[in-house]
């Protein structure tokens, strides 16, 4: 295997040799239980008597309770050499937050359940990026987190293939069940890697001599045009994005007559299979050029995957939609921890800064089922995918607009100072 960390010569090679495997297996496993029930939510509330609107409306709680704990979550991961330990914690929080809706379909339970889960995702996302720096250092990191996203994508196939069956099969109980299975194998894959193995200096991007360095979350976007632009460009995108997979499940089941589990099962091993090749191609795509074009890519993908989802509300559209949302999300889980770590190398903040953009990157997410489900009651789901689709358009000026500054990025932060908003 290529010696991806340099910093600390043959033992530093000897440490990514002996960690890899466990963290990509990490990576799969993982896949199916960080979401809790994920996409299958908005069908086994339609299955319980619950309207699209309620069912938006309770997602974006869980939304806004994961978007205020992202940066301080990011903080702490910066801060404790307990890294492993949140990914053990936030697993079985998203296990048992998920479970409880089994026994109870009233609006506050799952909200609670929502919010739990939301505060877990917060949690582990920075945590095994941060894992990952600090096993490979900043040169390996662009090529392990772009396997480490093809192995979470492959994950999140086969979880799903599996879910569909199970839930086709034996009911949403058994969904629920494999996710558990899930999720104990990726306490199991964080506990083979040895903790000496994560450099916690290098996980959070700090100079070479330096011991502490501390920053609020969105100081550092204010600080940084580049993160600025992004997380703006994030937001714009995911208030489109972020209801577009569940509710084109709901509307195709609701107008079709389909089975719920083996339909969402559907939309997402077809999103995740082309995951698989854009966050392959990102990868490569980043090795030879800037993240600047593999983001505006993704942002292209939005406004056509809505008008396409707007006229193929039909069993069949899973296809071309959910295609689209794979090089939309697929390049963007590679390219934007990336351009994060390159632009905050070498200043200790960077998980504070993947926190924030995360955190800007939430209030769309959280806003878009909301928007989207109380749309799609009023007007109907396919204006309903034309409006959230239409988000992006903001993004894709935003990045062109301030093409220059962001391409700075291509060159190490470390070497210069950071730019100016």
């Amino acid at each position: 295997m290529q010696k991806l960390a340099t910093t600390n010569g043959t033992g530093a090679a000897q440490r990514v040799l002996t960690t890899v495997w466990p963290l990509l297996a990490l990576n799969f496993f993982m896949a199916d239980f960080q979401a809790g029930i994920g996409p299958f939510l908005g069908v086994f509330l339609l299955d319980h008597g619950w309207q699209s609107g309620l069912v938006g409306t309770v997602m974006t709680i869980g939304g806004v309770a994961g978007m205020l704990v992202v940066i301080p979550a990011g903080a702490m991961i910066d801060a404790t050499h307990s890294k492993r330990a949140w990914v053990v914690a936030a697993g079985i929080a998203t296990i048992a937050a998920s479970a409880i809706i089994l026994l109870s379909q009233s609006f506050w339970v799952v909200a609670a359940s929502q919010v739990a889960t939301a505060i877990a995702g917060a949690a582990i996302i920075p945590a095994v990026n941060a894992i990952t720096l600090g096993i490979v250092g900043q040169r390996g990191f662009n090529r392990q987190n772009g396997k480490n996203q093809a192995f979470n994508h492959a994950g999140n196939v086969v979880g799903a293939a599996l879910s569909g069956y199970l839930g086709w099969k034996y009911g949403f109980g058994a969904i629920f069940l494999a996710a558990g299975v899930f999720g104990a194998l990726s306490i199991a894959m964080i506990l083979l890697i040895p903790a000496s193995s994560i450099d916690h200096a290098a996980a959070r991007g700090m100079k070479s001599g330096e011991t502490d360095t501390r920053a609020s979350g969105f100081s550092v976007l204010f600080e940084c045009k580049p993160l600025l632009v992004l997380a703006a460009a994030l937001l714009a995108f995911h208030l489109g994005n972020g209801a577009m997979l569940p509710l084109y499940g709901m509307a195709v089941v609701s107008h079709s007559h389909a089975d719920g589990p083996s339909f969402v099962a559907i939309t997402i091993i077809v999103a995740q299979a082309s995951m698989i090749i854009a966050s392959i191609i990102a990868m490569r795509m980043a090795e030879s050029d800037s993240y600047w074009l593999v983001l505006l890519i993704s942002f292209i993908a939005l406004p056509v995957r809505g008008l396409l989802a707007s006229q193929l509300v039909v069993p069949w559209g899973v296809y071309p939609v959910q295609i689209l949302d794979g090089v939309g999300a697929g390049l963007q889980s590679v390219a934007v921890p990336g351009f994060v770590a390159r632009t905050l190398d070498g200043t200790g903040r960077i998980n504070v800064g993947q926190g924030a953009v995360m955190a800007a990157q939430g209030i769309g997410a959280a806003l878009s089922p909301g928007i989207g489900g109380w749309i799609a009651q009023l007007i109907g789901y396919p204006a309903m995918f034309m409006v959230l689709g239409s988000f992006a358009l903001i993004s894709i000026g935003l990045w062109i607009v301030n093409r220059s500054s962001l391409s700075a990025e291509g060159s190490s932060v470390s070497e210069a100072p950071l730019a100016k908003a």
